[in-house]
């Protein structure tokens, strides 16, 4: 703070003395006008005297500063370009990372895909498995039922033929006969007759 208000004094005091060099000069030779080509030797004097104090005053105060600035502001270029730098490779990195992430969902998603379409036609399978051995369940024991039905119903009607077939003896004989022998003997006659039928012509 302190050398930035020296300097500039000292400034304008060196580059005065010179013009009060020169006006004295000029006020002693009198109107004669100077050439270009004069050596003035206060002048020259008094030029290199602010030259080198110039040189020394920013030398000591302004360059030391300006370079310090310089350099701090060099390097806090090449810190934010470091940042910089160092940011783009981690963005590079989680951008490399996210596409690997995102691939490896599209590839799980196309497994649990597959997996549900062979799942589905597993069990779109056994469903219909399942249904045909139900059926065919079904089907067995209907015909179980059927085969039992007629059954019964064939031995119903053959108790009813021979009860039939008593009866009419009975009427046709006027007398009442033992029930007992005469169903064996009816029945007797019925199996001849179907042993008959079944044996081959």
């Amino acid at each position: 703070m302190r050398a930035s208000r020296i300097l500039p004094a000292v400034l304008v005091f060196l580059a005065s003395s010179p013009l009060a060099v020169l006006a004295q000069e000029h006020g002693a030779e009198g109107a004669a006008e100077p050439s270009l080509f004069d050596i003035n030797t206060g002048l020259s004097v008094w030029t290199l005297i602010v030259f080198a104090g110039l040189l020394f005053l920013l030398g000591r105060y302004a360059w030391g500063p300006i370079l310090t600035a310089v350099d701090a502001r060099e390097k806090g270029i090449q810190n934010a370009l470091d940042e910089a730098a160092a940011r783009q490779a981690e963005a590079e990195k989680l951008l490399d990372e996210h596409r690997r992430q995102l691939a490896d969902a599209r590839r799980q998603a196309g497994e649990i895909l597959a997996e549900g379409r062979v799942a589905g036609d597993r069990l779109r399978k056994e469903i219909e498995e399942k249904a045909r051995s139900e059926a065919q369940g079904i089907l067995e024991r209907a015909r179980q039922d059927i085969e039992r039905e007629r059954d019964a119903a064939i031995e119903a009607l053959r108790k009813a033929s021979v009860d039939l077939a008593l009866a009419a003896a009975s009427r046709l004989m006027h007398e009442h006969l033992d029930e007992a022998k005469d169903r064996q003997l009816v029945e007797r006659f019925l199996d001849e007759m179907a042993e008959d039928r079944g044996a081959p012509a």
